[in-house]
């Protein structure tokens, strides 16, 4: 089959790293059942974040209003408000999914332990947007981003890389 004449050949997404983010989180709160799955928040607790061009503190509001469907897999919905480290608020949002193969499940529920698992083993992908006033970031206002997630002691953290074109 011909492709549509209407394709343009573009060249492959190009990425470069912006920031790593470790995020603290409270215990869970389990919201329950709805139609669409089982809703816990997990709220933010703090942390921190760090790169070439910006880093601070991941403040203790906020955090993942995620919705467990059906077939294992969670559906993030994250609200966090960054402080730079030279006192500059950036809020973050971010979706995304954690898909664990059924496997992985039982591992995962051990938050005693589920930071030892090789995030080579799952499916962790976010897509963090930036909002800020501050002056010297509202280049944050306008770049998209992907994050690769992995779990942590204590909560989780991400690699966030700009989308360049």
């Amino acid at each position: 089959m011909a492709l549509d004449p209407r394709f343009k050949q573009l060249s492959n997404v190009r990425t470069e790293h912006l920031f790593d983010v470790a995020i603290d989180l409270q215990r869970p709160l389990n919201i329950g059942d709805g139609p669409l799955g089982r809703r816990v928040f997990f709220g933010a607790a703090g942390g921190t974040f760090e790169g070439p061009r910006v880093r601070g503190q991941v403040l203790p509001v906020g955090g993942d209003w995620a919705l467990f469907r059906p077939d294992g897999v969670m559906v993030l919905d994250v609200r966090l408000t960054l402080r730079t480290h030279d006192d500059a608020l950036v809020q973050m949002t971010y979706s995304g999914r954690f898909c664990p193969p059924p496997e992985l499940r039982a591992a995962i529920a051990d938050v005693a332990h589920r930071h030892e698992i090789d995030p080579a083993r799952y499916y962790f992908k976010t897509n963090p947007l930036f909002e800020t006033g501050a002056k010297d970031y509202t280049w944050m206002n306008d770049i998209v981003c992907v994050g690769t997630g992995y779990l942590i002691e204590g909560g989780i953290a991400y690699s966030v890389a700009r989308v360049v074109q």
